[in-house]
């Protein structure tokens, strides 16, 4: 019995689902097929929440995929040996799947199925998922191409599908074997949950997107939440830029219709550009899928000698650095699975150059964490902010800076940080200036309560610049950075006079 599998990665979705459509319309015997694989459950990136979740976005494909008279079908273990199975019981035609652009793992794990697939003479169409250009040769043109492919009409779920009954069985995450941390705030999963929050964003929520998306408080009401959706691809790429053009557009010609109109366009067209930007960097790790084991300057990364200080690791990780703002981020971090991008950057800053730690190390801790890890996203932004690429502004943050600049009154570090909620706010940023009378009448003595600093945060971020500079200044480490920037740099003109602002910015 011939038939063709639809193998569900991530891209848990039955609307604009190319694979899927591509199947139903074959006329044959379809099997959807989710496997959770055993071996990415060790990878030092993985934890056991991105499995969960994206085992809870399955489990609500499977129903809406029931609407076509299908099933998804569930299995745990290696790949191949499961395509074995099922190609012994039944004869499988064709393989379909979307393209993924993952780790180095999945990356090898691809080349595998593929060899599986020739050997057996079985044809594999992977369809493009997103903005990614495949096999791209170089970035000259992957704007224009990017754009038409986000121009490509939306496609909706398949009417029938000829569902082939395997094996129905949902597993568990006890089934599984794994032990998973509660997330405060975790996303509801599913298709019709990113709807709502999509339409959510683009009605009502997303009229301070702009304004509020470098706030760890403001963009937590205003950003659109949709990250972890599109990390388990329950949307589309393209579904999300065709509704936020649309509201763009229907904005502009009812502005008297709209409250605040400007705004409304300035916050949404900036949504858009970061869609953009989101394909940008997943480019990235598709031109070079060894991002997450490999620096973009290996002379760079070997110049600096950073060395893995095990104290200042456990430190910066547990949010017990002694510096306040970090530290509340460290702490919602871990507790929710989310924070915005800017804090993102700053945490790895803080690793990077202040506390001169290891970019693996800190990459693959930090991937752990977020639950809309997305590794093409995660490494190069991990590369540009340890200093690793050659080709990026060095962006030290300053944290005391940054708490300032986006909680001048300490609301967000007395919510995270409870030892601090009795300091005064002239104090919530550095409570180390405390007076030992003050300590010990609010109770919080640094050093006890709450930690002093590890090191100086002002010396210690200026020796990272400093060592950072000197590291990227020898010949080889400036003719790889050409390299780099020629295969991976953006082809739009550089803001004039850059160095000068990103010096006043951070």
């Amino acid at each position: 019995m011939a038939i063709e599998v639809v193998w569900f990665k991530r891209d848990l979705r039955s609307r604009d689902h190319l694979p899927l459509l591509s199947a139903a319309l074959s006329g044959n015997d379809v099997l959807c097929l989710f496997v959770l694989e055993t071996e990415r459950f060790d990878q030092p990136d993985i934890d056991p929440i991105h499995i969960e979740w994206e085992l809870d976005c399955a489990i609500d494909l499977s129903k809406n995929l029931e609407n076509s008279g299908a099933s998804l079908h569930f299995k745990i273990g290696n790949i191949i040996d499961i395509l074995n199975e099922i190609n012994d019981k039944y004869e499988i035609t064709r393989l379909l799947s979307h393209e993924e652009t993952g780790n180095s793992w999945s990356y090898e794990r691809d080349k595998n199925v593929k060899k599986w697939c020739n050997s057996l003479k079985i044809e594999w169409h992977e369809y493009p998922n997103n903005g990614v250009i495949r096999n791209l040769k170089n970035r000259d043109f992957w704007t224009r191409e990017r754009n038409l492919r986000m121009c490509i009409p939306l496609s909706e779920s398949p009417i029938f599908i000829n569902n082939i009954n395997y094996n129905g069985k949902i597993p568990t995450m006890d089934d599984i074997g794994l032990n998973v941390k509660k997330l405060e705030n975790r996303p509801t999963p599913g298709e019709n949950a990113a709807f709502e929050k999509l339409h959510f964003f683009l009605n009502k929520s997303g009229e301070r997107y702009s304004k509020s998306i470098s706030s760890p408080t403001l963009s937590t009401k205003h950003g659109s939440g949709l990250s972890p959706y599109f990390t388990a691809g329950v949307l589309s790429m393209r579904r999300v830029v065709h509704e936020t053009s649309s509201r763009i557009e229907y904005i502009r010609k009812n502005k008297s219709q709209i409250k605040n109109p400007s705004v409304w366009i300035k916050s949404l067209s900036s949504f858009r550009k970061r869609l953009a930007w989101r394909c940008h960097f997943i480019q990235k790790l598709e031109t070079e899928p060894n991002l997450d084991v490999v620096a973009q300057n290996p002379v760079i990364e070997k110049n600096m000698m950073r060395i893995l200080d095990i104290n200042k690791f456990n430190h910066w990780k547990n949010g017990t650095t002694g510096w306040p703002f970090l530290d509340a981020c460290m702490r919602q971090l871990d507790a929710t699975g989310w924070i915005n991008f800017r804090m993102r950057a700053m945490i790895m800053s803080a690793a990077s150059y202040n506390l001169w730690l290891p970019w693996k190390e800190t990459g693959n801790f930090l991937a752990t964490q977020f639950l809309d890890y997305e590794p093409g996203i995660h490494w190069t932004q991990v590369g540009m902010q340890s200093g690793t690429t050659g080709i990026n502004t060095i962006r030290a943050y300053s944290m005391t800076k940054q708490g300032k600049d986006h909680d001048k009154n300490g609301d967000y570090i007395r919510k995270w940080i409870p030892e601090l909620s009795m300091v005064p706010t002239d104090y919530i940023h550095e409570p180390w200036l405390m007076s030992k009378e003050l300590q010990e009448n609010i109770m919080c003595r640094i050093g006890v309560e709450y930690p002093l600093p590890l090191i100086n945060e002002v010396e210690s971020r200026k020796e990272g610049i400093k060592r950072s500079y000197s590291a990227r200044s020898g010949e080889d480490a400036r003719r790889i950075s050409k390299r780099v920037l020629q295969v991976h740099g953006s082809r739009k003109r550089p803001r004039k006079k850059e160095s000068t602002i990103q010096k006043k910015l951070f």
